[in-house]
């Protein structure tokens, strides 16, 4: 096969060079581009999309290994994705699965969704920015999405290298204009399809209509109102041009402060109670100001507070709940476990896996989002009381805890349409800032921002020396529940009583799809989703693998451990017999994969019970007891 034994190595723990060298002619090469092409799928542009830059001959690495292999095809570059076109795409294109992506395929990589690019030079990872003298021979590519990609250039042309290189980093890292941006091509030049059935199609929430009709679906038109106050965006460019208030509220109100300090209507209960959210008022150091202020939102809550409407009870965001720096550093920790560059790192890094995923706080912050989501749930739904979300802007924290509200008490948003009406409702027209949160501009010093957030794992600063696990084995069961994972557990004394009987009471109840859901927040039920980041063990990738899948692995593991009886015979010969606790140890002990106690045990790894590592480590005189976090004796749990 052409190359295989002598593709560069990535970066990270470095590849075992090769033992031989196979040197090609180069009519073997132009043979080999000639069936590369043949096989090539046609290059699926959207309206308005155009083609920047090609390279032919590029091998897309397989990661689950570090063998080196992998497919040879097309790396293209658009004004709006990067994508690979290889032999494996036909079978794609064949496939008529349900759930296909129909704007982008499984090898294709938004411009927005790269997070940062490196380059391979003499087996050197280098992150690669601005202009290039020399051009890597592997082409390292980390995405938002937490996917990793690595493209092999060894054997491309040096032209088409430099084109490709060279327009990728143009395109995903150099300030743009907002104008330049791919949305705008594409809203010229895409047919403007407007459905006349807000049921079966998703609700834009660009017309008044739009808005009348989310108002009669919920029944909030009895209390509530649409206006059109904004329209043209004339009182504030952060509204809608249409959206929703009391109905006994005046329109002029909504002027006085372009629009913060009104609350505006997100959904209504079955029950007549609604979500409210609202923005604060800016701060003011003069005395003046400060009492026209507190006039004025006088007069808002006595509107709310009399009948028909009832008790509103606030939920301030910005002060009493998580901020977005909190979130930004916790996201910034977590991805940096998955953005990694081959199964080998993982492994690695899967020795402190508890450590690290306790120390992002990741976990938590998404207990917490759900449980404040429940808590407001509880008050619409118990107590019959409206609640006022208030933020500073009221488009981060209150777009997602008024999404998932909606999620969990509205069969409708948990359908196609309804979830898709859902984001543009709460996220598009609630004026999330997603040119800024996503830095889709690329300015400079957010740029710089998210290079230092974004380093490789194996540059960060070592984890605390005590682990997940630092507690004797025997109180496993208390480690488990107790304080180790304290931050991801909301024990019942915690709990405010109306809000545990809620809970509880519906989980004691057999599960109704089609009305209320809420989600487990115990600290074992917050899981990571293995499918998504867990994506360097083959079991997680492999839909559907069956008993094939399950098969193989049992085979590997079955090899590895006749291997490790070799070298048990091996020294039980040599230097007599084991010590009286060794095969107690081997017997009950076991690693806990990275999926536990974040999944159900009945979900079987498909990695060998001790990793690569775990083996070497046997020749060494350490007492494999005494490892922090990596082996746990489960006794008789």
């Amino acid at each position: 096969m052409l190359g295989k034994g002598v593709v560069g190595g990535g970066g990270g723990t470095k590849a075992p060079k090769p033992s031989f060298v196979s040197y090609v002619r180069p009519e073997e090469i132009h043979t080999n581009e000639k069936e590369v092409t043949e096989k090539e799928v046609t290059l699926h542009l959207l309206p308005g999309e155009q083609l920047l830059c090609e390279a032919s001959t590029v091998l897309k690495y397989v990661q689950e290994d570090s063998c080196q292999r992998g497919i040879y095809g097309k790396l293209v570059c658009t004004d709006f994705k990067i994508a690979f076109l290889g032999d494996d795409e036909s079978a794609l294109d064949n496939d008529e699965t349900q759930f296909k992506n129909k704007v982008i395929g499984e090898n294709d990589i938004t411009l927005h969704c790269v997070d940062q690019i490196y380059g391979v030079f003499d087996e050197k990872k280098k992150p690669l920015f601005g202009q290039l003298k020399k051009y890597p021979e592997k082409l390292i590519i980390h995405c938002k999405d937490l996917r990793v990609f690595h493209f092999g250039l060894r054997y491309t042309k040096e032209e088409e290298v430099k084109r490709i290189v060279s327009g990728i980093i143009h395109h995903t890292q150099a300030p743009k204009l907002l104008k330049r941006l791919f949305l705008f091509s594409y809203a010229t030049a895409a047919q403007n399809n407007t459905a006349t059935d807000p049921k079966n199609h998703t609700v834009m929430f660009d017309t008044l209509k739009d808005w009348c009709w989310e108002l009669e679906r919920t029944k909030g038109n009895v209390k509530y109102k649409a206006v059109s106050v904004n329209e043209g965006y004339k009182v504030s460019d952060r509204l809608p041009a249409y959206f929703v208030v009391p109905t006994p509220l005046p329109e002029e109100d909504v002027r006085c402060f372009q629009g913060r300090g009104i609350p505006i209507w997100c959904w209504s209960c079955h029950n007549g109670c609604a979500l409210l959210k609202m923005s604060a008022l800016p701060k003011e150091q003069d005395d003046g100001l400060l009492q026209i202020q507190k006039s004025f939102l006088d007069g808002i809550y006595k509107t709310v507070h009399r009948p028909p409407y009832e008790i509103v009870k606030t939920e301030d965001l910005s002060s009493n709940f998580l901020s977005l720096q909190d979130i930004q550093t916790a996201y910034s920790k977590f991805k940096q476990l998955f953005l990694i560059d081959n199964s080998t790192e993982f492994w690695d890094t899967d020795i402190k896996w508890f450590s690290l995923l306790e120390s992002s706080s990741w976990l938590d912050i998404i207990r917490r989002c759900l449980k404040k989501a429940i808590e407001i749930t509880e008050c619409l739904e118990a107590q019959n009381m409206n609640v006022l979300l208030l933020e500073e802007n009221a488009s981060d924290l209150c777009c997602l805890l008024s999404s998932l509200v909606q999620v969990m008490m509205d069969p409708h948003c948990r359908t196609r349409v309804g979830f898709q009406s859902l984001v543009q409702k709460e996220w598009i027209m609630g004026g999330h800032c997603f040119l800024d949160r996503c830095n889709h501009l690329r300015q400079s010093d957010k740029e710089e921002h998210q290079r230092q957030l974004s380093l490789p794992l194996t540059q960060s600063k070592s984890s605390p020396k005590r682990g997940f696990f630092r507690e004797e084995t025997d109180h496993l069961i208390k480690n488990l529940l107790g304080k180790r994972i304290s931050k991801l557990i909301n024990s019942s004394d915690e709990l405010q009583d109306n809000f545990r009987e809620f809970y509880e009471s519906w989980h004691s109840k057999p599960t109704d799809y089609h009305g209320l859901l809420l989600p487990h927040i115990e600290g074992p039920e917050i899981k990571v989703w293995a499918q998504r980041y867990l994506r360097w063990i083959p079991e997680a990738q492999i839909l559907g693998g069956g008993r094939v899948a399950t098969m193989s692995k049992l085979l590997e593991m079955m090899e590895e451990v006749e291997h490790l009886q070799e070298k048990i015979d091996e020294r039980h010969h040599s230097q007599g017999a084991l010590p009286a606790e060794a095969p107690s140890l081997l017997r009950s002990s076991a690693r806990l994969s990275s999926l536990f106690p974040f999944a159900l045990l009945q979900r079987h790894s498909s990695k060998p019970v001790l990793p690569t590592s775990g083996w070497k480590a046997l020749g060494d005189e350490e007492d494999l007891a005494k490892r922090e976090d990596e082996f746990v004796d489960l006794g008789d749990v």
